[in-house]
């Protein structure tokens, strides 16, 4: 089972906005004192909006409202940080670049809650020697490979949105929702997908649109591997009394959804039950010293390296913990668990396991560069 949200869900839109500002304080904190500075905004709340879907048009009755939360540093010497201007700004301009019937201007309110950290996380933050110390316990942990279900789920919503929405499918919303299901061979995909009342002048439109999309996933999950696809799109349409998912911007949090950072995709963005878990928010923290968002992605890369250059490894799982106050190369407890070929003993890759861990750890500085050109995923 296996299930992935969508850049225009509502839980996403608030990972997307609370990484988005992150970003942009680092870049600011850089340019202004030539080094990133202590925050963790790691805290967003989007309310839904109310709205009156119609084919060939709609109206928002009320507008989405998101509320930007965490702590950052927002005076240094004097010299102020614009940090309503960047959080404002900021999200605006990701909403305008990732959903295109959305009016940022009009259809959205954004609140800034950012407010300064403690003095003593601060300061932790500020100790930096020669290595960051973890200013937070957490839990990181990866695993590989995907399996093909997982892979499909994940290629389906990113082939929908990865589309070019003016002029491919505009009635589709960004708003999509997979989940997958496999027993034995066979496969269920179930897809939500947010349609667009502006781009369709009746219902006929829709249910032909309905039927792209089915078309896409089907030829998608045969492209995967499942010629034995079940697919539906939007199960909760009655064509009878003719109640659809209709939407005016394309995405549910118009009216039908809340949302929440750390509700959705993990960091390989997917939901996955039958894999291991942790329930940490990533999206938002600080890129140099919080172990919550660092080691979720050292695990991952972990794991796959060890998955790419051990042919008689087939699977890895890799958790790390990090403790607050201690270096982030020198994790507190670093747990590997590997799936071989053949029986292949577990114990003659011990010092393959260490040299790849340590290579990675090692690494964590170079990352930083990485999350705040959004060249990282983490939802």
């Amino acid at each position: 089972m296996v299930e992935r949200k969508g850049i225009g869900h509502p839980d996403t839109i608030c990972d997307a906005l609370a990484e988005t500002l992150s970003r942009n304080l680092c870049r600011e904190y850089r340019k202004r004192f030539g080094n990133v500075l202590h925050h963790n905004v790691d805290k967003a709340l989007l309310r839904g909006g109310r709205a009156a879907p119609a084919f060939g048009g709609g109206t928002i009755l009320a507008p989405i409202s998101i509320y930007l939360a965490g702590r950052a540093v927002t005076e240094v010497g004097g010299e102020a940080v614009p940090i309503d201007e960047i959080a404002l700004e900021g999200s605006r301009a990701w909403l305008r670049a990732n959903l295109h019937a959305l009016d940022a201007d009009h259809h959205v309110e954004i609140h800034n809650l950012i407010r300064p950290g403690s003095q003593d996380l601060q300061e932790l933050f500020s100790r930096q020697y020669k290595v960051p110390l973890a200013n937070d316990t957490s839990v990181g942990l990866g695993y590989a490979p995907m399996s093909p279900l997982e892979r499909l789920v994940l290629a389906v919503e990113k082939r929908i949105n990865g589309r070019d929405r003016n002029r491919s499918h505009p009635a589709w919303g960004e708003d999509i929702k997979i989940m997958g299901v496999r027993c034995g061979a066979t496969i269920q995909l179930t897809v939500a997908c947010a349609m667009i009342g502006g781009y369709l002048s009746h219902i006929g439109d829709y249910f032909d649109e309905k039927a792209a999309v089915e078309d896409l996933v089907r030829n998608l999950a045969i492209e995967h591997g499942f010629p034995q696809c079940s697919v539906n799109v939007n199960m909760a349409d009655d064509p009878r009394t003719g109640a659809v998912y209709l939407t005016v911007t394309g995405t549910s949090a118009e009216a039908g959804d809340d949302g929440q950072v750390g509700r959705g995709n993990r960091v390989n963005g997917l939901i996955t039950p039958y894999r291991p878990m942790i329930l940490e928010a990533v999206a938002g923290k600080n890129p140099v010293s919080h172990v919550g968002k660092i080691y979720n992605v050292v695990a991952r890369e972990i794991a796959e390296t060890l998955v790419a250059t051990e042919p008689d490894i087939t699977a890895a799982q890799c958790l790390l913990m990090g403790q607050i106050g201690s270096p982030i190369t020198e994790p507190a407890l670093l747990h590997i668990k590997l799936a071989t070929r053949d029986g292949t003993p577990v114990a003659q890759f011990e010092r393959r396991v260490d040299e790849i861990a340590h290579a990675h750890l090692g690494r964590t500085s170079e990352l930083v560069d990485d999350f705040i050109a959004g060249a990282i995923e983490v939802f």
